[in-house]
């Protein structure tokens, strides 16, 4: 373990990791909620890794936006640099996971998706990716049997088991990584289950993979 690796853990991936690569789409109750279609391949767009914001920092509400959503992902988090891996082989590329919120101005979005312009404005603002603590792959055995919960003020909104995936986690390793080399330390955002919903200035999101991880963040107004 070179010096790099000893100050680069991967228990901290979000101090360091370049990537943050989101799939939309992968949950049937979810896009029938917004009244999308089921696609035959996982929509994918990127949030920069300003976005994250690890327990303990405040979720920011862009000034631009009067509709912020939550959206609950389970995030797989890569071990080791990844590309164009066969779906059989995927798994041995996974470092661990956390659970992530991909935080969408709603009302941005529906403006994008008429005008056919990318989502970035609505998904990819500073603080939009809020992540819970790591979890080592050996906690998890079979991540397609995890229950996802979130709660806003203590009201229980969304609630969603990965094993509802469209697109299984193997699947979508070896999807992305055909089109973008992974890296050590990046991570893939699977997509939310039904319930997505408003928050507003000083609500507090609580959220967890049930009997595993929990996390807590406030929402605020950035000083700009």
């Amino acid at each position: 373990m070179g010096i790099m690796a000893a100050s680069r853990p991967l228990s901290r991936f979000w101090e360091w990791g370049k990537n943050i690569v989101c799939v939309g789409r992968n949950y049937a109750d979810h896009v029938k909620e917004m009244r999308s279609a089921v696609l035959s391949e996982p929509v994918l767009f990127l949030k920069p890794s300003t976005a994250y914001a690890p327990e303990g920092s405040p979720i920011l509400m862009p000034a631009y936006t009067r509709n912020l959503h939550h959206e609950l992902e389970l995030g797989v988090v890569m071990g080791k640099r990844c590309r164009a891996v066969p779906e059989a082989a995927a798994m041995d590329y996974v470092g661990g996971y956390a659970l992530c919120l991909d935080m969408t101005a709603r009302d941005v979005q529906d403006e994008c998706k008429k005008k056919g312009l990318p989502w970035t404005l609505a998904k990819s603002f500073t603080a939009s990716c809020p992540v819970s603590a790591f979890v080592p792959k050996e906690k998890i055995p079979d991540p397609h049997k995890l229950k996802l919960w979130l709660k806003v003020n203590g009201e229980l909104r969304q609630e969603g088991e990965t094993a509802s995936m469209i697109f299984s986690i193997p699947y979508i390793i070896s999807y992305v990584s055909k089109i973008i080399t992974l890296e050590e330390g990046d991570i893939i955002l699977t997509g939310t289950p039904k319930g997505v919903g408003p928050v507003k200035e000083n609500d507090e999101i609580e959220a967890g993979i049930h009997g595993l991880v929990s996390m807590r963040f406030k929402v605020e107004k950035p000083e700009y």
